[in-house]
């Protein structure tokens, strides 16, 4: 009997080290970017591009805008969207720039803790230093409300935080922006835009057991989406099959109607009425010369 029980002991000794070891395990690194001014009409209209503004508004619970707690229900649990406002205690009015550089780029906390994924930090990886200056610019406008955010609600073994360095490890890419080469401006602009602050390929690629898009279908669409909806591919050849066009496209992205006479419905509308119905209509433009025009 003695040596079960020994066993068992350094089981748990071993792993005891291995949870602290992971916990005290660093990672991002540290911007640099109090020298920087932002412009914040610029940077709201990036927060609208980035859908800040619907993830972080709990509108059906009449919520403050930027506010938090939007719900958003996955296969892992229920997560809560944070308090963005100016608030210092329950919001981020007590950060620094290089506080949001780091929590809207490399997805880790003022305290060194990683995020969530359902926060898009791989695809804001691609804003630049002068982007976050002004979303950070932006941000300074925004009232504070004293309402405290909601704790994510997360089941076994999802609510172990210190277990996404080890998900960051083998899924996250936090490439910046390289534009493609032989490309047009409004092509390349449009690259920017999907890959980027509009995060499409987070809804319209499917995602692996652990959360983590799959690479390989990009864009391919996705059968379980938070709301228990599915999103249509839109790859190239996807998008012309279905009969649209830039100028459909961009019409759609401003107004929500497709070209059969249909509207979106579901997470999609709300991209369009938060989001892109806000955008110029050059960069509608854009995304849909990109989409149109991406090599299958």
């Amino acid at each position: 009997m003695k040596k079960p029980i020994l066993f068992l002991v350094v089981a748990l000794a071993l792993s005891g080290a291995a949870f602290t070891a992971l916990e005290h395990w660093p990672i991002g690194n540290a911007p640099q970017l109090e020298a920087l001014e932002g412009v914040p009409d610029r940077g709201a209209y990036l927060a609208r591009m980035a859908g800040c503004i619907a993830c972080h508004t709990n509108v059906a619970g009449d919520g403050k805008p930027l506010a938090g707690g939007l719900a958003l229900k996955t296969d892992f649990g229920t997560f809560y969207s944070p308090n963005l406002t100016t608030h210092k205690e329950q919001g981020i009015g007590a950060w620094s720039i290089d506080d949001f550089a780091r929590a809207v780029r490399q997805g880790v906390s003022p305290e060194g803790t990683p995020y969530y994924p359902a926060f898009p930090y791989p695809f804001y990886a691609k804003l630049s230093d002068q982007d976050i200056a002004d979303l950070w610019a932006a941000f300074q406008t925004v009232p504070p409300v004293a309402e405290p955010s909601i704790p994510q609600d997360l089941g076994f073994p999802f609510n172990i935080r210190a277990s996404l360095k080890i998900w960051r490890g083998l899924f996250l890419d936090s490439t910046g922006f390289k534009p493609a080469e032989g490309k047009s401006e409004m092509w390349q602009r449009g690259q920017y835009i999907v890959e980027g602050p509009a995060h499409c390929a987070a809804c319209h690629t499917p995602r692996n057991i652990l959360g983590a898009r799959q690479a390989e279908l990009k864009l391919h669409g996705a059968d379980k989406l938070p709301d228990g909806g599915k999103s249509p591919a839109i790859t190239s050849q996807a998008l012309k099959k279905r009969g649209w066009d830039k100028e459909s496209l961009a019409y759609a992205l401003r107004t929500g109607l497709t070209p059969d006479g249909d509207v979106f419905g579901g997470s999609m509308g709300e991209v369009v009425r938060d989001g892109t119905s806000f955008l110029s209509q050059q960069d509608r433009e854009a995304i849909a010369t990109f989409l149109l025009d991406l090599d299958e």
